[in-house]
């Protein structure tokens, strides 16, 4: 009696317009409870104390063997995407366009760095909170958003609300949802699309009942979703969510009678999207076309690449290969990438739906399931774009197509479920299906012989088949005991077992993989890192371990560093470091770097050109031109005695007449780096050495003070980029490549004001 009165408690509920917000506040509350009942954040800054030095040192008289991190897959939200936008939204809250980032990468684009987000609409949480709360503020609208607006488009389907709760919870801890919940920036790209394909579908639908006008709220909605899914900061991700948008919208077109008034209102909102959105997009491209993107990258040859056939398990079985945040994951490459489980319940509902409804809507989610499918694994068409090296396409990964299998399969379950509902009989087929996989895994699991590495593989794939097994026999236990019972409070009954057997499920497997910690962990300030901030002047630093402060982490501390780690860097910066590693003036690729940056070459002169002042190091260095000045527990810092100052004259340029001459000239001339600059388009000449001093160092503007009694040739070493700038005494001068990467400019004879400043574009 207490689970029918729950029941008609519930259905009351439905019928509330605010359950939708309702449902998605429940799921927030349930998932999140360590975040507002622990003060724990959902950031995986454990992994920042738990693998890297200084952090490891301060935490080491307590945990001499280091603290335990839950996930060690889930490092570039605190690698990348945190102190990205850390920076920007300092910069935005000072009133600065945040353009340029001089703590990695000797300076790199900030904003072109399509991942900092600057533009994101949804920044504004950021402005009365610290920036840890606000970004976990981030973290959780990814939950309450996506699954609000799911359940509002899946309800315009005409599918029923339980259906819709169904469609949004597995939209919102699918294992794509859950594998980049963190980051922060791709769950916030894809979270627009329902509220997206909502605004389709209401547009068209006034067009053909002559209901547009220039009044209609949708056009807006449109508009803003789509430009707000641009601006959350992941350009792949966001290039799939426009195409099923522009699929959608094609869909809808012919099925509503081909309406030219449709055509043009859609034609008109993404014209004023591509205005709206170029600020972003003009930076981001000019910032590939001066990137090593098509160079420095992973050969999509290698195992990985694609989702491994096998790997198709995962949609049964998501741990079947082990889980990184229990440490014995045993399948290809990373977990992450091929995780696309959305439940037992859900995914046997989606196949019904396939196979047993003749809708239009459940035929073209199919096409995206299949289609998404088909270029995420190895075949023949999915590798075609690489073979034949496609812009932007050849060097994009496509297991991330996972998204659209996985929104896929959450509009598919809930149209199975009210489905179900109507033809109950005719799930005995997807059941059975369903059966002979487990069944097929079970005796594969039980039977396989091997070696004793693969039994113990075996092993851990048995132990992560009971759970599913036990959810899924359930499930069937469920149906089968429905198909005999038909009042109508049992079915609300039934609604609500299937709801919580699938909340089960999927919340247990996204609290398995997912880190809550406290907020001390989240890059605590340490003895060597107080001492770094603490030196004047301007100066960059160098690790010599990649156990060592994390390339990034330097952004946060506003410490200058060599190192970086970003899809997106200067080619030619890459190419110089390339060459410093080698020792030799080698630039051609592949770099080997694979977006992370680390140079550990300490004996190169050119650390002095790039202004290395100060070097980690876990073991002591030997080396005469290097001085030990601090240290905390294994962390030493040692000073670099011939590092160069950040600007200085020289006395001479040569002109070189390409990037090979000019590596080779930068070599040949490592002893005198102070006095002679390889310059391109640039006249050899010999040149006043006079007498500069910095008066300004910004992220957007770096400003000089020079002296000299003749014409000279100053040189800054901040990475040379085409939207720098530069004025002396107010007028507009010349940038000149100088030494490869950097910046030079000719001074006249006199007492100047040099001013390099950045622009948009």
């Amino acid at each position: 009696m207490q689970a029918i009165d729950s029941a008609k408690s519930s259905m009351k509920l439905l019928n509330s317009k605010f359950l939708p917000i309702v449902f998605s506040i429940f799921l927030v509350v349930i998932f999140f409870w360590q975040f507002f009942f622990k003060g724990l954040l959902p950031i995986p800054s454990d992994t920042i104390i738990g693998l890297y030095h200084p952090y490891r040192d301060l935490y080491a008289k307590d945990y001499p063997r280091g603290i335990t991190f839950k996930n060690f897959l889930i490092t570039d939200p605190v690698r990348q995407q945190y102190p990205w936008k850390n920076l920007s939204i300092d910069l935005l809250k000072k009133g600065k366009l945040p353009l340029w980032n001089p703590y990695t990468f000797s300076g790199t684009p900030l904003l072109a760095n399509f991942q900092s987000s600057a533009f994101y609409p949804l920044n504004i949480i950021f402005l009365i909170p610290p920036f840890n709360i606000g970004w976990s503020i981030l973290i959780i609208l990814e939950v309450f958003l996506g699954s609000l607006f799911m359940f509002l488009y899946l309800n315009n389907l005409k599918l029923s609300k339980w259906a819709s709760i169904l469609g949004s919870l597995v939209f919102s801890f699918s294992g794509f949802s859950v594998a980049w919940l963190t980051w922060g920036t791709i769950i916030h790209t894809i979270l627009w699309l329902p509220l997206i394909l909502l605004s389709v579908d209401k547009i068209a639908s006034n067009v053909k009942h002559q209901k547009l006008n220039i009044k209609n709220v949708w056009g807006l909605v449109f508009l803003l979703s789509l430009v707000s899914s641009f601006f959350a900061g992941h350009l792949q991700i966001f290039s799939y969510v426009l195409l099923v948008s522009i699929i959608y919208f094609f869909f809808r077109f012919f099925q509503y009678g081909r309406q030219k008034k449709t055509l043009l209102a859609f034609a008109t909102f993404y014209l004023l999207f591509a205005v709206i959105t170029a600020v972003q997009l003009i930076p981001t491209l000019q910032f590939i076309s001066e990137s090593a993107r098509s160079i420095d990258q992973s050969n999509w040859q290698k195992l990985g690449w694609f989702v491994p056939w096998q790997h198709l398990l995962q949609f049964v079985i998501p741990d079947f290969f082990g889980n990184p945040a229990t440490l014995n994951y045993w399948g290809v490459f990373n977990y992450g990438e091929f995780i696309g489980y959305a439940g037992v319940v859900p995914f046997t509902l989606a196949i019904f739906a396939l196979f047993f409804r003749k809708n239009k809507t459940i035929f073209l989610f199919g096409c995206f399931f299949f289609l998404a499918l088909i270029f995420a694994l190895p075949t023949p068409l999915a590798k075609l774009p690489y073979i034949l090296n496609l812009p932007l396409i050849s060097t994009a990964q496509p297991t991330r197509l996972i998204f659209i299998v996985d929104f896929s399969l959450a509009v598919l379950s809930a149209f199975g479920l009210d489905l179900f509902l109507k033809e109950k009989r005719k799930i005995i087929y997807p059941l059975v299906f369903l059966i002979i996989i487990y069944s097929l895994v079970w005796l594969s699991v039980l039977f396989t012989t091997g070696n004793q590495e693969f039994r113990e593989n075996m092993l851990v794939a048995k132990n992560n088949l009971i759970l599913p097994t036990l959810i899924f026999a359930t499930f069937a236990v469920v149906i089968l005991v429905a198909l005999f019972k038909k009042t109508q409070k049992f079915t609300a009954v039934l609604i609500i077992s299937l709801i919580v057997l699938t909340g089960f499920d999927l919340f247990r497997f996204a609290w398995k993989f997912e880190p809550f910690t406290k907020k001390e962990y989240l890059f605590p300030n340490t003895k060597v890192l107080n001492f770094l901030q603490n030196q004047k002047g301007q100066f960059r630093v160098m690790t010599t371990d990649a156990r060592i402060f994390s390339p990034n982490f330097s952004t946060v501390y506003k410490i200058q560093s060599i190192e970086g780690y970003d899809p997106l860097y200067i080619q030619r910066y890459g190419e110089f470091i390339a060459a410093l590693e080698r020792g030799r003036p080698e630039i051609s690729g592949p770099f080997g770097f694979d977006r992370i940056i680390t140079p550990h070459n300490i004996d190169s002169e050119l650390i002095n050109l790039l202004g290395v002042k100060y070097i980690l190091s876990l073991s002591d260095i030997s080396n005469k031109n290097f001085e030990k000045v601090f240290s905390e527990g294994e962390t030493q810092v040692y000073e670099n005695k011939n590092v160069l100052p950040r600007a200085f004259f020289v006395n001479d340029t040569v002109q070189s007449i390409d990037k090979n001459q000019s590596i080779k000239l930068l070599f040949s001339n490592k002893n005198s780096l102070d006095k002679t600059a390889i310059v391109e388009n640039f006249k050899t000449s010999r040149w006043n050495k006079g007498v500069v001093q910095i008066k300004g160092y910004e992220e957007n503007k770096v400003v000089l003070d020079t002296k000299n009694e003749g014409d000279g040739f100053l040189v800054l070493t901040d990475s040379f980029y085409p939207t720098w700038h530069v004025r002396i005494d107010g007028e507009e001068s010349e940038i000149i490549r100088a030494d490869y990467n950097f910046r030079g400019v000719f001074i006249p004879k006199g007492n100047h004001t040099v001013e390099f400043y950045i622009t948009l574009f």
